[in-house]
C-alpha cells in the first residue's frame, strides 16, 4: 500500500452476504437469536468497521445503545402514525457513503 492512501472499507459485502444471513435485505432481529431466543454474536456483523482502525469506542457505544433501546422498549410500544400500516412503510435505505435509514414518523405508546 502506498503511504497516504485512504482506504474506505465497504462492509456491504459482509452485511448483505446471503451465505451469512437468512434475509440480508430486510430488518430481521431474529438474525441475532438462537432457537431459545437468546442473543448470539454473529461474526459477519461489523457495525463499527474492521481492521487495525476499528472504532475505539465500540464497547462503550454498544453498552450505551443497549441501555438506551432497552429502556425505550420497556416503556413504549412503537407504531406507525394513524392511517399508516406497517406494510406501507418504505424501508429502503438512503444510499451514500453509508446506508442510512429513511426518515419516518412514529408513535410511542406508553406500556403502562
Amino acid at each position: 500500500m502506498w503511504p497516504g492512501t485512504t482506504v474506505f472499507p465497504l462492509l456491504t459485502s459482509v452485511l448483505y452476504d446471503e451465505s451469512e444471513w437468512e434475509s440480508p435485505h430486510t430488518f430481521n432481529p431474529s438474525h441475532f437469536l438462537d432457537e431459545e431466543g437468546k442473543f448470539v454474536r454473529r461474526d459477519a456483523f461489523m457495525p463499527f468497521s474492521a481492521g487495525r482502525r476499528v472504532c475505539l469506542g465500540e464497547s462503550l457505544a454498544k453498552m450505551e445503545l443497549f441501555l438506551l433501546f432497552t429502556s425505550l422498549l420497556q416503556r413504549f410500544r412503537f407504531t406507525p402514525p394513524p392511517g399508516v400500516t406497517e406494510d406501507k412503510l418504505d424501508l429502503t435505505p438512503v444510499v451514500g457513503l453509508t446506508l442510512t435509514p429513511s426518515a419516518h414518523k412514529l408513535c410511542a405508546v406508553s406500556r403502562q
